[in-house]
């Protein structure tokens, strides 16, 4: 058994607990520690070994997966293992904010540790699978020399030495299936409201999406390049249709919210001259960066 295949894993949520799981499965020397001693149990029993504190449970591997509730919850966990961690890997799962991300690697450098920084796109029954994605950023040294190990989480991807950049990832396509969901959400409102049926309707809605890989890609080069064409049609030719959007949906009694937004964005870009470019070019009169 060598030193690489040690892993302590602090924190046995469901997630924890399945990513202690399956690094037993899968023959790794296993240390747990949680702090509800009981739900150590069931690691034990399946081949794992339980520390009493996580200071001892940091002390016993050389990679150490943090994976707790939130980022107080990491907080209060490294300081208790401070004097533990020199010459460590901590691999945080945790969710949180880029920001939190930077500052956990700014004190794992100055307590003698790396560190990398990862989330978790996927629920606990899919670890160790291909239906679960991790993404990592932080220490390339590190990564470099663990990702064997962290490949048997599940797929997994390296964001770069920013240990910020897992977390802006994690959030943006979190983000993003938010905003297009709730927006689905109000439209079979819209839909059911009419009195027609919303599964016939999405089944026919669903059938659109298929357009939606490449429009992404060409309205990210858009805004990346700043040079907008008229993708969705000219905004002059859009922005007709608005009065009608917000109008069908104030009848019904739905939510315009995001109509009318897109409207004042629409009318702004025109008056400014630019009615000539496509939907991607309302990107420039999102408000700024704080």
């Amino acid at each position: 058994m060598t030193a690489g295949s040690q892993i302590t894993v602090l924190g046995l949520g469901d997630m924890g607990s399945a990513i202690a799981r399956t690094f037993v499965a899968r023959g790794f020397r296993t240390t747990v520690w949680n702090r509800t001693t009981a739900r150590t149990e069931p690691l034990v029993e399946v081949g794992a070994t339980a520390a009493p504190t996580a200071a001892e449970a940091v002390a016993a591997s050389p990679l150490v997966v943090v994976c707790l509730l939130d980022g107080t919850a990491v907080d209060q966990v490294l300081a208790s293992v401070a004097s533990a961690v020199a010459g460590k890997t901590l691999v945080n799962v945790t969710s949180g904010s880029p920001a939190q991300a930077r500052a956990n690697e700014r004190w794992a450098r100055e307590h003698g540790a790396e560190y990398i920084d990862g989330k978790i796109m996927g629920d606990p029954p899919y670890v160790g699978t291909d239906h679960i994605m991790f993404p990592f950023s932080g220490s390339p040294t590190a990564y470099e020399t663990h990702e064997p190990t962290l490949r048997t989480l599940g797929g997994i991807a390296y964001h770069g030495e920013d240990p910020g950049a897992a977390a802006v990832e994690f959030m943006a396509q979190v983000a993003f299936s938010y905003e297009l969901l709730i927006g689905f959400l109000h439209v079979l409102k819209l839909v059911r409201s009419e009195g027609f049926d919303v599964a016939a309707f999405t089944e026919r809605a669903a059938g659109s999406l298929a357009v939606f890989p490449s429009l992404l890609n060409s309205m990210a080069q858009a805004v990346k390049s700043g040079e907008y064409g008229p993708d969705l049609g000219s905004l002059d030719v859009q922005a007709a249709l608005m009065n009608d959007m917000i109008g069908h949906r104030a009848a019904q009694g739905v939510e315009a919210v995001r109509m009318r937004e897109i409207k004042d964005l629409m009318d702004r870009r025109i008056a400014a001259g630019h009615g000539d470019q496509g939907f991607s070019s309302l990107f420039e009169l999102l408000p700024p960066q704080a």
